[in-house]
């Protein structure tokens, strides 16, 4: 990879929790900041998603913009598209609480993304399963400067597919709006309770069970919706052949005039699958126009050597500078 291409990736999976939602959080009794300078806050668990007092990883560049940037530069990143963590979109809270968290946490993170040099990018988050999503998206795109924005899998116990998110559907198409879907809860219960399975196995289960709902439920039928899928598509890729197989030969599972694969390949994914075989296959599949660098920065388990990943990627200069920003800066207006 040249010295130039490395100098202008855009990483389009990265999150903050800025200190504003952190400290709003705590003054109403949802949040422990007692350990932030150790690297670990504590949430309530209808914010979080997971059991109470759990110790949710905190890394400094979550709320520190200086130290983000210089992590930028050292891992050769121009640019980043920040959205909040899915331990803030409270996929389970009350309907009321998770409208106000996520719109305080949006005001948080456009306000952090504008400290960035004209580096980091905004990605509002939408509150799912609640009628007033589309409202929120709007708000993040036209007053609060977002490029775009993130949605969960599921929320107020109501998946993709739901008519409640027909609106916001409606709004994203008319709007063309950059769509980062990241999973923010799992299926799976006491069986992941393990060895932090349920981001190694619930996440990428998650999106491959939310993307499905939104084929077969009709949403990509009705709707031309621009969407990135985090952590390369999760397992859906794999499943491509055998969601094809229930739509020819399951009648249940044939509401859709075409077969699931075509649905799959209108939508984008990122690199973040941690294995160069995985994300080679995913541009042979996909294309290079459809893959997306993303790191899932600052967390353990991201990509801190994207420039690494990307030079190791057998494919011609001007496609791996589509997957290292090209296809980014078009998506996201810039």
């Amino acid at each position: 990879m040249t010295s130039e291409t490395t100098g202008r990736l855009f990483d389009v999976h990265t999150h903050a929790t800025p200190t504003d939602l952190l400290t709003w959080l705590a003054d109403r009794g949802l949040a422990d900041t007692t350990e932030v300078d150790h690297g670990v806050v504590r949430l309530a668990s209808e914010i979080s998603g997971v059991p109470e007092g759990t110790p949710i990883p905190l890394h400094r560049a979550q709320y520190d913009v200086a130290h983000r940037l210089a992590d930028m530069d050292r891992m050769g990143v121009s640019r980043q598209a920040v959205s909040l963590p899915p331990f803030v979109t409270c996929s389970g809270a009350e309907p009321e609480l998770a409208r106000e968290v996520v719109a305080r946490g949006n005001d948080a993170l456009a306000a952090f993304a504008d400290r960035g040099a004209g580096r980091l990018l905004a990605l509002g988050t939408v509150p799912l399963g609640i009628t007033e999503g589309a409202e929120e998206a709007r708000r993040c795109l036209d007053e609060l400067g977002c490029a775009g924005v993130a949605i969960g899998s599921h929320g107020a116990g109501r998946d993709l597919d739901d008519p409640v998110h027909e609106p916001l559907w409606e709004f994203l198409a008319e709007r063309d709006a950059f769509v980062f879907l990241h999973p923010n809860t799992v299926s799976g219960g006491a069986r992941l309770g393990s060895y932090w399975l349920p981001q190694l196995v619930g996440y990428p289960a998650e999106t491959a069970l939310a993307v499905s709902r939104l084929i077969f439920g009709g949403v990509l039928e009705r709707h031309e919706l621009t969407v990135c899928l985090a952590h390369g598509g999760g397992c859906l890729p794999a499943l491509a052949g055998r969601l094809d197989l229930g739509w020819h030969r399951k009648d249940v599972a044939r509401t859709v005039p075409l077969p699931p694969s075509a649905y799959l390949r209108r939508l984008y994914v990122d690199s973040a699958t941690f294995s160069p075989l995985l994300l080679a296959r995913l541009v042979e599949d996909f294309g290079p126009d459809q893959v997306l660098l993303g790191t899932d920065y600052p967390f353990e388990l991201a990509d801190f050597e994207p420039a690494a990943t990307l030079a190791a990627l057998e494919v011609s200069p001007a496609d791996r500078d589509r997957v290292a920003s090209a296809t980014a800066r078009k998506l996201l207006g810039q």
